[in-house]
């Protein structure tokens, strides 16, 4: 003890080092402490340093008798600290209190006073001796506010306040003490950052506000921020302050949904887990960590191999926790949980019967009295709820009610996770009212919804469970009682659900596809509603991906996501929408090419009306197509590092296209397309969509002005079209191994019957309701099945019935062409308007390097075909042989405007953007295509097999090498549905360019790429009689 009559000189960081630092004794004198002068004049009552604990009393006091009531305070306090024998405690706390009585509120002392009273008070409750620490807290926070910032001793009541609170945190467990504790040790934190690097009280101050619980409040991740700032690389400490602001950040995502959280705490605590190699005591709880970061991305993103990399990381984990370890519970509950999280995407009853097995283990290493052992209990009950919904096992539902009630009854009132107890025990209550129609089961499941709705505030994650799981009771009480208010009930929780904003898409897509099935089966008004909900939210979740192919692979992962756009087309058909439904088939069908090509729209408009937001664009969007290149990472930090900028690049993109859309005549800038937008598809001839749905078969016709025309195919559905489709498949199979001159009887047979049922109504309708001319051009537009079906080469076969002659086909009547999406052609129409001087290549392969293909005999004397046929005017060049490869083609690809390419083609049908072409060195891939941007190419002839197949995953996605060269900038694109015979192709190839180039003969040198669709028309018409039916029929023209 130090006499309370004495004064003495310190800084207030020696005060702070004697007083704070655990496990430093310091013996008060009037020397310089620790070599540091005096710099501020504190008058002390006493100070107390004992043992390890952390505490200390320092306070002014004036009046005599005010003084020796405060020595005797601390006198009988220092003999509580060293016998804890309860009544020096409460001698202790008499003085202190008679002294606070004694400073009224404007007395100079009166927070020292507080201070004293509140800091014995606060060793007692530590001692269990005391029961309040509300009371505490309240006088330090008084003392505090007499103490603000910029006052000598404003550090030490930071200090004081925030061991109460946390003391108070621990005890109540809620997070208002903590939260009132961030900004304090924010501040505090701040105070200490001043203070000499690699000082103690630095260190005590850093472990101190790591060991403090984990608060998702602004202020405390910003606490945690600045933690991390002090501890750089090499620090003892950077370990846990890493692991601190991956927890707080993590549970931030968890109550508000910022996927940038979720993906901050993975680098967070990848840089973790690097900290502790194998054979580190702590590896396994970092392991544990960033599993669930991983885990927690997969249920919101949906990316598969997030999953897989952490059930690595568990694996890995329970490892290190063999039977016996402490924390071996834990580690089963986690690896559970996601083995059954991989059983929901795969049906694997072998993943759910593990997944069970571990959560029954860790369910005898939390016996009855363990304070988590609810929460095993509740995944034990849903993996037997998987269970049964995959074998409809009774006993498993049963059991799975049971636990969800002995968990439901061991979590309290106030546990921030009861309301995922609640939802789940709804949803099997739910299944077993469907089972029994017991009416008590339904009205406990929505009666435990409402509860967990009322636990949450309105934008938390977890809503959406709640939402879901009173549409499953409604829906299942609808279906049961057939109430029509249930009906609404169940649709308006569909529509909350799926647009529950902090949700992640996958979740919110899947519950999208429920609304549509559901509403088309009970023929529910809000049909149309939940079918562009879904569109939306594919269009959102897919532009979350920073590749080409993880875009397919996020837009094929969903049951029914295939017929969507044909689906949502028919629903409007049946409800005479012919404008929307044309609006959804765009939308649905064009949803890559159209997400691909927002980073090359022309920027024109937009120069004229802000030329500073056209050049951020522009830039953002070159940054953008760059950082697409990222799906190739194979280090997974790295790939994580470049998803994150992605996303980072994304944002930033879209903020600019709000701004221009604030520009007046922009305000549609990059929305999908309106039917008036769409219709300039037809402004050259009438397009025609087929539309094959589940629900219907249907044609729309755009015109050039008007409505669109509805054609019903009534007589055919989609699984005749199928069947149709496999019929093809089998003849054009079975035509390639027969002679060229044998009748191709049963082919006819087919493309009869294409013309009977699906074209005729069609021509029907272009002769008599919109008189279309003979030989006009018009534009098939193809989705699902129709795709695989010749519809160009559709043809009655057979005579007129006054016996003049043959009756005519789709092609003796009209030109043909297609188009993979109306804005594509718009597009390509659009630049036709920049034309620069022609230069045609001609790029054959007739010996593709290893493992491409067989060698093709013909390809040689088809070069030298072309470039005889090709006029001087367009400065021809042949690449082939040696020179024919990869980087060759693409360098051809990209300086002339016309190509003609003869080689090896393969369509990739589960992987389409790797479909190629056969190069000497090494592939030519449609991504490769696609990524070389050739705005002022015009025409390409695809001399190669497979060039214009669709997508068997997507097939209202046109994604094959025709449509790719489209899209980089070819405006007209001649590709081929099958395997083309080299040796024949030469005839349709010779016949094609004498017609395309016949007026350069007669003196127009102009090369048109317009009259490619003419020009094939003509071709495959003279060489009827020396080429077989299927080697006529396969080529077809794309564009303009």
């Amino acid at each position: 003890m130090m006499p309370s009559n004495m004064e003495m000189n310190l800084s207030v960081s020696d005060v702070l080092r004697i007083l704070y630092i655990s496990s430093l004794v310091v013996d008060l004198s009037f020397s310089p402490i620790r070599g540091v002068r005096p710099c501020l004049t504190l008058k002390a009552t006493s100070v107390h340093a004992y043992g390890n604990e952390d505490t200390g009393l320092i306070d002014s006091i004036i009046d005599s008798e005010i003084t020796r009531r405060t020595d005797a305070g601390h006198a009988r306090f220092q003999k509580y600290m060293k016998s804890e024998h309860t009544p020096h405690l409460n001698g202790s706390v008499n003085h202190f209190r008679w002294v606070l009585d004694q400073c009224p509120v404007g007395h100079p002392d009166r927070a020292a006073a507080l201070t004293n009273l509140a800091w014995v008070c606060l060793q007692g409750y530590i001692q269990e001796d005391l029961l309040d620490i509300d009371s505490t807290t309240a006088l330090l926070r008084e003392a505090l506010a007499l103490r603000p910032h910029g006052h000598p001793d404003h550090p030490l009541s930071l200090y004081h306040l925030t061991e109460a609170l946390n003391w108070c945190h621990d005890d109540q467990d809620t997070t208002t003490a903590i939260r009132e504790c961030a900004p304090l040790y924010h501040e505090l934190g701040t105070y200490f950052c001043s203070i000499t690097a690699g000082d103690k009280l630095v260190d005590y101050v850093i472990q101190a506000c790591n060991d403090l619980p984990t608060d998702t409040s602004d202020e405390g991740i910003q606490l945690r921020r600045i933690v991390l700032e002090n501890c750089p690389v090499g620090h003892q400490h950077r370990p846990d302050a890493l692991s601190e602001l991956a927890l707080a950040v993590e549970a931030r995502f968890d109550q508000h949904g910022s996927i940038d959280d979720l993906e901050e705490s993975i680098q967070l605590g990848r840089e973790v887990l690097s900290l502790f190699p194998e054979g580190h005591s702590d590896r396994d709880a970092c392991l544990n960590d960033l599993a669930l970061s991983l885990q927690s991305r997969f249920n919101n993103q949906g990316k598969s191999h997030d999953l897989d990399e952490a059930i690595s990381l568990f694996e890995e984990g329970l490892r290190l926790r063999p039977i016996g370890h402490e924390s071996r519970d834990i580690s089963l509950d986690c690896l559970g949980l996601a083995i059954l999280d991989r059983s929901k995407r795969h049906s694997d009853i072998d993943d759910i019967n593990r997944a069970i097995s571990l959560f029954r283990e860790a369910l005898t290493l939390r016996p009855p009295g363990h304070p988590i052992r609810g929460t095993t209990l509740n995944n034990l009950a849903l993996a037997l709820d998987t269970r049964y919904d995959e074998l409809d096992t009774g006993e498993d539902l049963d059991e799975a009610i049971n636990w969800y009630r002995e968990s439901l009854q061991l979590t309290r009132h106030d546990d921030p996770e009861r309301h995922l107890n609640l939802s789940n025990l709804s949803s099997t209550l739910c299944s077993r009212f469907t089972e029994t129609r017991n009416n008590e089961d339904v009205e406990e499941a929505i009666d435990l919804c409402q509860q967990s709705l009322a636990a949450l505030p309105s934008l938390h994650p977890d809503r959406y469970f709640s939402y879901i799981q009173l549409q499953e009771a409604y829906l299942s009480r609808y279906e049961v009682q057939d109430s029509p208010a249930d009906l609404l009930l169940a649709m308006e929780n569909f529509r909350l659900a799926s647009r529950h904003p902090t949700q992640g898409f996958p979740n919110r897509i899947q519950t999208a596809l429920n609304w549509v099935d559901a509403a088309e089966e009970h023929e529910h008004e809000s049909v149309v509603e939940a079918y562009h909900t879904c569109l939306d939210l594919f269009d959102n979740h897919v532009m979350t991906r920073s590749s080409i192919i993880s875009r397919r692979d996020a837009a094929t992962a969903f049951d029914g996501a295939r017929s969507l756009s044909v689906d949502a087309a028919s629903c409007t058909i049946r409800r005479n929408d012919l404008q929307r439904a044309v609006e959804l088939v765009e939308q649905g069908r064009g949803q890559q090419w159209s997400l691909a090509s927002r980073l090359r729209t022309p920027l024109e408009d937009l120069e004229s009306a802000s030329l500073p937001l056209a050049h951020k664009l522009s830039e953002l969007s070159k940054r953008l197509s760059d950082a697409q290149g990222s799906t190739g990472i194979v280090d997974r930090a790295a790939a994580d590092r470049a998803t994150t900028e992605y996303g980072r690049l994304t944002k930033e993109w879209d903020n600019v296209v709000v701004e221009i859309r604030d520009i007046p005549g922009l305000s549609q800038f990059l929305l999908p397309p309106s039917y008036e937008d769409l219709q300039a598809a037809a402004s050259h001839g009438p397009v025609i969509i087929f539309n094959a749905s589940k629900y219907s078969c249907d044609a729309l016709i755009v015109p050039t002005s008007g409505q669109p025309h509805h054609v019903p195919f009534r007589f055919l559905a989609l699984a005749d079209l199928e069947m149709l489709k496999k019929d093809f498949a089998r003849e054009i199979r079975h035509a390639s191994l027969m002679g060229p001159t044998e009748p191709r009887k049963d082919l006819r047979v087919l493309l009869r019957k294409v013309w009977d049922v699906i074209m005729l109504p069609i021509v029907h309708v272009l002769q008599d309701v919109l008189e279309l001319q003979d030989r006009s051009r018009i534009w098939l537009c193809p989705t699902a099945a129709f795709t695989s079906i010749p519809l160009h080469a559709a043809n009655p076969f057979r005579k007129k019935v006054d016996r003049s002659g043959m009756e005519e086909s789709l092609e003796d009547l009209y030109i043909c062409s297609y188009a993979p999406t109306l804005s594509a052609l718009i597009r390509s129409r659009q630049t036709m308007k920049t034309r620069v001087t022609p230069s045609f290549v001609a790029i054959g392969q007739s010996e593709p390097g290893a493992g491409q293909g067989e060698a093709l005999l013909a390809v040689d004397s088809e070069l030298k075909l072309v470039h005889k046929l090709i006029p001087a005017t367009a400065n021809p060049t042949t690449l082939s042989g040696s020179a024919a490869t990869r980087a060759g083609a693409l360098e051809a690809l990209q300086n002339n405007t016309w190509v003609h390419l003869a080689c090896h083609g393969k369509q990739d049908r589960e992987q389409p953007y790797h479909s190629h072409f056969a190069m000497k060195d090494e592939p030519l891939t449609l991504l490769d295509i696609m990524d070389n941007n050739a705005p002022h190419a015009e025409f390409a002839f695809l001399s190669a097999c497979h060039t214009a197949v669709g997508d068997e995953e997507t097939p209202d996605e046109v994604i094959h090498l025709a449509a790719g060269l489209q899209f980089s900038g070819f405006k007209s694109v001649i590709g081929t549905l099958w395997v083309v015979d080299d040796a024949i192709a030469k005839y349709v190839v010779e016949a094609f360019y004498e017609e395309i180039f016949k007026y350069s003969k007669e003196g127009d040198h102009v090369m048109d790429c317009t009259r490619a669709a003419k020009a094939l028309n003509h071709a495959t018409y003279a060489v009827k009689k020396i080429v077989p039916l299927e080697q006529r029929i396969v080529f077809i023209h794309i564009g303009v």
